[in-house]
């Protein structure tokens, strides 16, 4: 076998790794997916999505602020225990579910605590030898942040097992029988659906440019298309929004949300408003403890 040859074969063999067309391809279509999957959890025969959506509305809100308020880390762990009790009898993917949650926005709020483990209490848990200073980490830091971490993904949870179990447009028609203003829930209409429209935007955009690229492109080449395409998105954005207004308003759209449902409260659906506000009541109680 030559050298060329077996050269040839080893590039055959080795793994070619993705580009960044590829990643942001498979990250668009990813964020696509997720959505759409979203709404076919709604449609499961589970416990949350057999009530009313005006009465998960109410519950949930009311379990959100009381874990904002719970200092208690005992107290948070066993809400989060309940939440995901929650979503295993509402059918989800219980590991799916916590995955989504805790590589959000507790692991960033985990990151912007952190500090406070070196500042916060005087009993020491740990100190941390750094050439010519050392840190110190306190344990009264330690218990904060944890508790403010988990608070977090108890609250996170929550909005999301509700997004989960509720279909989008049934949580807006829940707003505004809350009497939440009209301007903001056709804010949260627009939004939801420019967000599919510009997802796909760009996802073709970037189809488009994988089928014509033959060879590897270069990094220069690669940013100064990054930058190209940003300006023409934003552009057809701008214009988009316009577009899906106006396409809404030709489709009789007046600031209300209709659906082919009609909300009808239960007997099991104010039992369940009253286990919440129960279990809400408690979690703020024990929070003043």
């Amino acid at each position: 076998m030559t050298t060329s040859a077996a050269t040839a074969q080893t590039r055959r063999g080795k793994r070619v790794k993705p580009g960044f067309v590829e990643k942001t391809i498979a990250g668009i279509t990813n964020n696509i997916e997720q959505a759409i999957f979203s709404e076919e959890n709604a449609r499961r025969p589970g416990l949350l999505q057999r009530r009313d959506p005006r009465i998960k509305v109410a519950a949930f809100v009311a379990l959100v602020v009381a874990a904002g308020l719970s200092r208690s880390l005992p107290v948070l762990l066993a809400a989060y225990a309940l939440v995901l009790a929650l979503a295993a009898l509402s059918r989800l993917n219980v590991a799916g579910f916590a995955k989504r949650v805790w590589l959000g926005i507790p692991f960033f709020a985990g990151i912007v605590v952190l500090p406070s483990i070196f500042f916060v209490g005087h009993h020491t848990l740990l100190k941390i030898p750094l050439g010519l200073f050392t840190l110190v980490v306190h344990r009264e830091g330690v218990k904060a942040a944890a508790t403010f971490v988990v608070r977090v993904g108890v609250s996170v949870s929550l909005a999301v097992l509700l997004i989960l179990t509720t279909r989008w447009a049934d949580i807006l028609k829940a707003l505004r029988a809350f009497r939440v203003p009209s301007i903001f829930v056709v804010v949260l209409s627009i939004t939801y659906r420019y967000i599919f429209l510009l997802l796909h935007t760009a996802n073709a955009m970037f189809l488009a440019r994988k089928s014509r690229t033959v060879a590897r492109t270069s990094g220069h080449e690669q940013r100064w298309w990054i930058v190209a395409s940003m300006s023409t998105l934003l552009s057809r954005s701008l214009r988009m929004s316009e577009d899906v207004y106006q396409a809404m308003l030709a489709r009789g759209f007046s600031g209300n949300i209709y659906t082919y449902e009609n909300f009808t409260i239960k007997a099991a659906d104010w039992l369940m408003l009253v286990i919440a506000l129960v279990i809400a009541a408690a979690i703020a109680l024990q929070s003043r403890v």
